[in-house]
């Protein structure tokens, strides 16, 4: 198969249907970890062509999502200096801080500029000297590597004015922070394949080794999906836990070495905060000594003691303890337009898949 139309063939889907049919038995709650899984059982209404006993549950795969408040309240204490250029990626404009947002804080004055790549940066501090420019930084290991190149580069360049606020997140001990809560029932994994290029399929051995869970890394297409839930399904009817690889044209068990080394080449592995699921432990980075001059965390800045607005659930959502439907703000309140929590901001957040796609 070599292009996009042959994974969305409806003859071939129709025969992975009839054997996730035939092959479940039972009950089961598999977990889609990625947002842009979820977003393609969405767009593809999967849910509605697999048995009924098969519930498929959204996790904390969405880097917008997870980023704490505590991290946006610093992003924009950081914008407000005169002398700083914030730059980031576009969806974090609207992620409602504590009391405020970076689209906000842009509207008031403040230099705040949109970035499609961590390279980007670099230009902007080289065009402006005489500024401090901060790279707002976030994602999962798929983002990771070309930040790591961002800053080599940044250090070879010697550019004194460029900065980084680090909110890298790490997926693998989310993971077994969720299944350790036992919080909810999950009895298989979808596994993300963007971030599965770059780690392989060894960080989730623990899955299978440690709790005994089945997971397979899928790819995005429908026919992907399809084939990565009856996998699932074949795994937990024949009483097995392992880690599979749906997505081999794309997927690695050794993942992207070279990728690899050039972030820990930059940072060192470190705890992290992430929204509804707390510090994690391993699951973020911090800079190595060597890099530490590039840490934006050393400018100063006043920023407010973090707070989230009392009603919203994105926290339970990214846990798959709620759905958005669970969520009194959700479509009355809370909506794209006028997003009370990052999940509906985001195109990959849970919140914002189920306003767009669920009737």
């Amino acid at each position: 198969m070599k292009f996009i139309d042959e994974f969305r063939d409806g003859g071939i889907a129709r025969g992975l249907i009839q054997k996730i049919e035939k092959s479940s038995s039972r009950p089961i709650q598999l977990m889609e970890v990625c947002g842009t899984h979820t977003v393609s059982i969405f767009r593809y209404g999967i849910r509605k062509l697999i048995p009924p006993q098969i519930q498929l549950i959204s996790g904390p795969g969405c880097p917008v999502c997870v980023t704490p408040n505590s991290d946006i309240d610093y992003a924009i204490a950081l914008s407000r200096r005169k002398d700083v250029i914030l730059v980031t990626f576009g969806d974090m404009m609207r992620v409602p801080g504590s009391t405020s947002s970076l689209l906000k804080e842009k509207a008031e004055g403040r230099d705040i500029r949109v970035v499609y790549s961590s390279l980007d940066a670099l230009k902007i501090a080289e065009e402006n000297p005489d500024k401090k420019v901060v790279f707002f930084a976030i994602g999962f290991e798929t983002t990771s590597p070309t930040i790591a190149v961002a800053i080599l580069h940044a250090k070879e360049e010697r550019l004194r004015n460029l900065f980084f606020l680090n909110s890298q997140k790490k997926i693998p001990p989310a993971i077994f922070t969720l299944l350790q809560s036992k919080r909810v029932k999950i009895n298989g994994f979808i596994l993300p394949g963007h971030v599965s290029t770059i780690i392989g399929s060894d960080p989730y051995q623990f899955i299978a080794k440690e709790f005994f869970r089945p997971a397979v890394i899928t790819g995005f297409e429908p026919l992907d999906i399809l084939q990565g839930i009856w996998m699932l399904v074949r795994q937990i009817e024949e009483g097995r836990a392992e880690i599979e690889i749906q997505y081999k044209r794309v997927v690695h068990k050794e993942g992207n070495p070279l990728a690899l080394r050039k972030v820990l080449e930059v940072f060192e592995i470190n705890q992290a905060q992430w929204r509804g699921l707390g510090w994690i432990p391993e699951s973020g980075y911090r800079f190595k000594a060597s890099f530490q001059e590039l840490d934006a965390r050393n400018l100063y800045v006043e920023v407010e003691t973090p707070r989230e607005h009392p009603e919203c659930k994105c926290g339970e959502v990214l846990q798959g303890i709620k759905t958005p439907l669970q969520c009194r703000l959700f479509r009355i309140v809370c909506n794209p337009e006028n997003p009370v929590g990052p999940c509906m901001v985001s195109v990959e957040g849970t919140c914002q898949a189920y306003y767009k796609f669920q009737s």
